[in-house]
């Protein structure tokens, strides 16, 4: 029975991102455009998320900053849940709803992007993010399962939603770990050009 139940994790997982293509890849896409639009136009960008998106969010700003599988010059970028320090410090001389929100008002400027991943679109510290980073005149790209929650609400026209079409968090993070990893190709293909097509070597008939 446990082997089954593994098998079947590995067929849901895979029948979401088939099912999710259609209509997930124009909205990446659009995240891609809002991402270069300001990593290109002098600005920067800023992740965060809780937990699981928290290591998702940090993961994405490496990908950026430093590579994702080609050479490139590195983009501005820095996720606000990596520093324990701040953000601890924040939590206990104010609270944590600030937590995120403090560093995008100290941080973000017009024209930055702030990426927050959050997979049922609840977390007040989360929202309270995406209210500061609109405050900044910021662009927000949003990685949400679900509907959205709280978070799809404050959302602007101009900000891109990622909404994974599922209400369980293991597989909502699953996909959104394939459209991290759409959105790092992405910026790549725009800025480098798309890669070649590996080469098949057949064998000279004698």
């Amino acid at each position: 029975m446990l082997l089954q139940r593994i098998q079947q994790h590995f067929i849901d997982s895979a029948d979401l991102k088939y099912q999710s293509a259609p209509a997930l890849a124009p909205v990446v896409e659009a995240a891609v455009a809002a991402l270069l639009a300001g990593l290109t136009g002098g600005g920067k960008l800023l992740t965060c998320g809780n937990g699981a998106g928290a290591a998702l969010a940090q993961l994405f700003a490496a990908h950026v900053l430093g590579r994702h599988e080609r050479e490139r010059p590195g983009l501005a970028a820095c996720s606000l849940a990596a520093n324990a320090v701040s953000i601890t410090g924040i939590a206990t001389d104010f609270d944590g709803r600030q937590v995120f929100a403090r560093q995008v008002h100290a941080l973000g400027q017009a024209g930055d992007v702030l990426l927050v991943i959050s997979p049922d679109g609840q977390a007040g510290n989360l929202v309270a993010a995406v209210e500061a980073a609109h405050e900044r005149d910021m662009t927000v790209v949003a990685l949400t399962g679900a509907r959205g929650g709280r978070l799809a609400a404050q959302l602007r026209d101009t900000d891109v939603h990622l909404c994974a079409p599922h209400d369980q968090p293991a597989r909502v993070l699953e996909l959104h770990l394939l459209v991290l990893h759409c959105l790092a190709d992405g910026i790549d293909a725009q800025l480098l050009g798309l890669p070649d097509p590996p080469s098949i070597e057949t064998e000279n008939p004698a």
